[in-house]
């Protein structure tokens, strides 16, 4: 099974090469595709000089900031095209743990999709403040309830898909980016009747830069919930999927 891990990349010239290190050191069969928004402080620089002497390690570089969605859009159709099985996202600034994908990986023997989960048993958060701790589990149960999700964390970036799903799913259908393409994609999932399972993860807040999610895409999140839910659920590009 051949795997690819895709992180997008904005101002994440401190962490980037770290993450990359961890994944490939963590599993030997994946290879890692960094999909850099023209970062200016250098990370599509960094990642380039780092695929001379890396074959594992690819770079696809973008003309500007153009959002997660669309990062992650990117990665999916160069796996696609390139023949990969299973296609990881997760964040590059070492909040994910690359220590974690294996158990991810192992998961996906019985799943169509593994959600790398805060909330499953044995998962957790460390160093976020009390008021980030309330909001992101509102912020599931808000997803999950109006969604229909039977999933504990519905806006986890870390997370695996099978070939099977992006073909199928209608991942680029998606038009929204952030946490609102994490939710959308997970409900895609599973209205077309993916099987999907969690482990548990430890997210730790970053050290080195910033985050890039706002107040504005908290609230566009919780508004595409909705639009989302008075939707027609998609179906299967391939009924036999």
């Amino acid at each position: 099974m051949r795997t690819l891990v895709i992180l997008p990349t904005y101002n994440e010239a401190h962490n980037v090469l770290r993450a990359v290190d961890g994944l490939l050191a963590a599993e030997p069969s994946v290879e890692v595709l960094v999909v850099d928004d023209a970062s200016p402080d250098g990370t599509g620089e960094l990642v380039a000089d780092a695929t001379e002497s890396e074959p594992r390690l690819h770079l696809l570089r973008r003309a500007g900031k153009l959002g997660l969605g669309t990062a992650y859009l990117a990665g999916f159709r160069y796996g696609l095209d390139e023949a990969f099985d299973r296609f990881v996202t997760m964040d590059a600034d070492l909040s994910h743990d690359p220590a974690a994908l294996p158990a991810i990986l192992r998961a996906m023997d019985d799943h169509d999709m593994v959600i790398g989960s805060r909330y499953a048993a044995g998962g957790g958060v460390q160093g976020w403040e009390l008021h980030r701790r309330a909001l992101s589990a509102f912020a599931n149960v808000y997803t999950r309830t109006l969604l229909r999700l039977p999933v504990g964390d519905c806006t986890s970036g870390y997370r695996c898909y099978s070939r099977k799903v992006l073909e199928n799913a209608g991942p680029f259908d998606i038009r929204a980016s952030g946490y609102s393409f994490l939710e959308e994609m997970v409900w895609r999932v599973h209205r077309c009747g993916f099987r999907i399972g969690e482990v548990p993860i430890v997210y730790t807040v970053r050290t080195h830069g910033t985050s890039k999610i706002d107040r504005s895409e908290i609230y566009r999140a919780a508004w595409h919930v909705i639009t989302t839910a008075f939707r027609s659920p998609p179906r299967p590009r391939d009924p036999g999927a």
